[in-house]
């Protein structure tokens, strides 16, 4: 189906349904999902809307300024996006490969709606497996020493190749505060830990010393905060004092790539809408 869909946030009042179905409804849309959440705290009204445009009377080349009436009158931050136009994605990894395999199998499948024109390494491990996909492989070594340099190489082959959305697949690299404020709400990270518990390095093992129960992975947009994103998804496995810290690492990365896989499918779907460092998944 070719659809189009819009995301909203603005402050709670009474109308905003109203004015939105009556909007599309002048030029003939069909919804096909629509769904909404009222924050009483921040008093926010938070929306993500579908229709098919086969019989949509409004060229969406034109929507942005028949619609700015309605947004200017309510105060509405918004997006549109169409099911047409397939976001171009990066993959950054390391030397682990269990995330990158699932996101190339799942986007060789059909499962994720994107193009994936490179993935980029600070090692050559997973070289094999990306090129068995058929997507071009970039390696460029990072150091303490080489990091701006390295970023802008990278940066450059993202450009190039006219990229959207970044994925670290565990990506073992703290990205610079000049990178990420390039990328905002765009580079998708993986963590392997139940965050806020276990930030920043070796969760595993610190979970493992804190004798937890529980071990999980968290998806969050990157900002300048390391591991201090919104949450995009999150999921949790409960362990026993019988596994060892490798026991913890083998089941982690079951968790880190399913809930990573979930993070960049509802994001390319447009079911996520980022406010006050939290974010609504219109799934």
């Amino acid at each position: 189906m070719n659809t189009a869909t819009l995301l909203i946030s603005c402050p709670d009042q009474k109308g905003l349904s109203a004015a939105i179905a009556n909007f599309l409804f002048t030029y003939n849309a069909n919804i096909v999902h629509s769904d909404q959440h009222q924050d009483s705290t921040d008093d926010l009204f938070l929306m993500r809307v579908e229709w098919d445009l086969t019989d949509f009377t409004l060229d969406m080349a034109s929507f942005a300024p028949a619609f700015q009436p309605i947004a200017d009158r309510f105060s509405m931050k918004w997006t549109v996006a169409l099911s047409a136009e397939r976001p171009r994605v990066a993959i950054f990894v390391s030397k682990y490969d269990h995330c990158l395999v699932d996101l190339l199998h799942r986007h060789q499948s059909g499962e994720l709606a994107c193009d994936i024109p490179l993935v980029i390494s600070n090692h050559e491990d997973c070289r094999a497996v990306t090129e068995f996909y058929g997507v071009p492989f970039h390696v460029i070594p990072v150091s303490k020493d080489n990091k701006a340099e390295a970023e802008a190489a990278q940066h450059a082959l993202l450009q190039a190749n006219h990229v959207d959305l970044i994925v670290l697949a565990r990506y073992m690299q703290v990205l610079s505060h000049d990178f990420t404020a390039q990328w905002p709400q765009r580079v998708i990270n993986i963590h392997h830990s139940f965050l806020p518990a276990f930030d920043g390095a070796k969760p595993y093992h610190r979970a493992f010393a804190r004798g937890v129960k529980l071990i999980g992975a968290t998806s969050h947009y990157v900002t300048e905060i390391l591991d201090d994103g919104p949450i995009i998804e999150q999921d949790v496995q409960r362990i026993s004092h019988r596994e060892d810290v490798e026991d913890l690492v083998l089941k982690g990365r079951d968790l880190e790539k399913v809930v990573l896989s979930r993070a960049v499918k509802w994001h390319l779907e447009n079911r996520v809408l980022v406010y006050a460092n939290k974010t609504v998944i219109f799934a």
